[in-house]
């Protein structure tokens, strides 16, 4: 049986967050669902008013499918899961001045004798890390 990983992200605003992550992850806004013109009219079929969906997919069709949805409620508390997005020790310093040019804030930067990463958080205060 063959098992494929999505990862779902509740958010207020799905398309400014898809936009964000596609930058972060080297990934493309998928286009949306056949059949339909726009994110905003495929969520308002599937889903019904106040419904707001959008994803980002890895252009080599490698990595997982990131899904933004909308929900009323606004973040509260730290993550209990977290991204750990991988570029090398030597690009986290820049990559993590570019993310704040996007809206993502750098929380901390943490060197010790095996580690050297940025605690980030993108603009809705969901917290990553560049590693």
């Amino acid at each position: 049986m063959e098992r494929r990983m999505q990862v779902a992200v509740d958010c207020a605003d799905p398309h400014r967050l898809a936009r964000f992550w596609a930058e972060v992850l080297g990934y493309v806004v998928q286009d949306p669902p056949d059949g339909h013109a726009s994110w905003a009219e495929f969520s308002r079929a599937e889903g019904g008013p106040g419904e707001a969906w959008c994803a980002v997919v890895d252009p080599h069709g490698t990595g997982p499918r990131v899904l933004f949805h909308s929900v009323p409620e606004p973040k509260a508390g730290k993550n209990r899961l977290h991204l750990d997005v991988k570029i090398g020790r030597q690009h986290v310093d820049t990559e993590a001045v570019r993310l704040v040019s996007l809206g993502a804030t750098h929380v901390r930067t943490v060197e010790d004798a095996q580690d050297y990463f940025a605690v980030m958080r993108d603009p809705e205060g969901n917290e990553f890390c560049l590693c």
